[in-house]
């Protein structure tokens, strides 16, 4: 299917932009807790999820109707869930107040969305400089995260998993070169999060925009540059158009975990074999999201650069240097104000320099020595 900008984001806004789950809901703990779970029922459930994504959103909500569709399969057809957009039926970000409070039962986004509702929230989606997709997988998986996202979410009836996650994403577009810190100074960027508290201390102005106004926001000036997720979903925007360089890396998004959290209340009263097929359809969800956006992103950057006079640069190593010495001021502060984010950081800061140490000997000799 030929998609465009427009089709895109045709009918809503956009929201402000992994192994074993069946088995950890399958332990003799959450069996003793949940008495309701001790049988399989033939009672049938119709459930809603609510997303940050506009409606057929590509990849994301696009994954959001495959998990459904793979959990009404999988449950032989006693569990239907019916998936809305952002702005079909609340807000994109009123979805983690409204599975809390039970007016749907399952909400897919990303953490760092409810900042505002939870610091410590930001650290399950993506840190500056942090770590990528495979090692956000294993710090939540066979780490210790889950369980602080898990202690961290149920103080608001919710049970989060891991749903998908963009990869290392580009640096983002800009129609100047970025060749010092010192260019940084006054720019305009799209930039949520963590990443654009770091590039306000390098001088610049971080705005936040709907996804669906960027392309005329950049157009017309209204920002001088933009981040946005990678080459697949670029291309559809066309900001290869409008822009001059694409920069890599995307060092304020390493690797974002997409979430899906369920209303704890409502969960637990599902028969055990849904609890299980609802994080079976989870992990799939999770892999299978990656690995799209990793397929299509490939053949994308080609046709941006085949299409389009658009550059590659690479940003400077003394722009990531002075951009990491700005997220580790940014870190303490966020962490000096809240004690749980403070252990959720030390608890990621400790697999991260664990899982650094060990990617030298591999993953960065694999690029270096093999894969030239």
């Amino acid at each position: 299917m030929k998609l465009n900008r427009k089709d895109f984001f045709k009918g809503a806004a956009l929201g402000i932009i992994s192994l074993p789950f069946a088995l950890r809901g399958c332990t003799n703990e959450n069996i003793a807790q949940n008495s309701s779970t001790t049988s399989v029922s033939g009672k049938k459930y119709k459930w809603k999820m609510v997303t940050t994504w506009p409606p057929n959103f590509p990849v994301l909500g696009e994954g959001c109707e495959l998990f459904a569709k793979w959990v009404n399969e999988m449950s032989g057809g006693r569990m239907v869930i019916k998936v809305y957009g952002g702005g079909e039926l609340v807000p994109p970000l009123e979805i983690f107040n409204a599975v809390s409070s039970g007016a749907a039962e399952i909400g897919h986004g990303s953490a760092y969305y409810w900042a505002g509702i939870a610091t410590s929230a930001q650290f399950f989606a993506s840190v500056p400089f942090g770590m990528n997709a495979q090692q956000m997988n294993s710090w939540l998986i066979s780490g210790g995260g889950l369980e602080l996202w898990e202690e961290l979410y149920d103080k608001f009836n919710l049970i989060p998993v891991p749903a998908g996650n963009s990869g290392v994403q580009m640096g983002g577009w800009f129609n100047k070169e970025i060749n010092s810190v010192a260019d940084l100074e006054g720019l305009k960027m799209r930039m949520p999060g963590l990443g654009g508290k770091v590039l306000a201390k390098a001088g610049g102005n971080p705005i936040l925009i709907a996804g669906g106004e960027l392309y005329t926001s950049l157009e017309r000036g209204v920002i001088d540059a933009t981040e946005w997720i990678g080459p697949y979903h670029d291309y559809i925007m066309g900001f290869h158009q409008i822009a001059k360089y694409y920069y890599s890396p995307g060092w304020h998004e390493a690797g974002t975990v997409l979430e899906m959290f369920f209303n704890k209340e409502k969960f637990n009263e599902l028969p055990i074999d849904l609890q299980a097929i609802l994080r079976t359809a989870a992990f799939r969800l999770n892999m299978w999201m990656l690995s799209e956006l990793e397929a299509k992103n490939t053949s994308y950057l080609k046709k941006i650069l085949e299409e389009s006079d658009a550059e590659l640069r690479v940003f400077p190593q003394e722009v990531l240097d002075e951009l990491k010495k700005y997220t580790d001021e940014v870190l303490v502060e966020v962490t000096a104000a809240d004690p749980f984010a403070k252990r959720v950081y030390e608890s990621y800061n400790k697999f991260r320099s664990d899982a650094t140490e060990w990617s030298k000997l591999t993953e960065k000799v694999f690029y270096n020595k093999i894969q030239i």
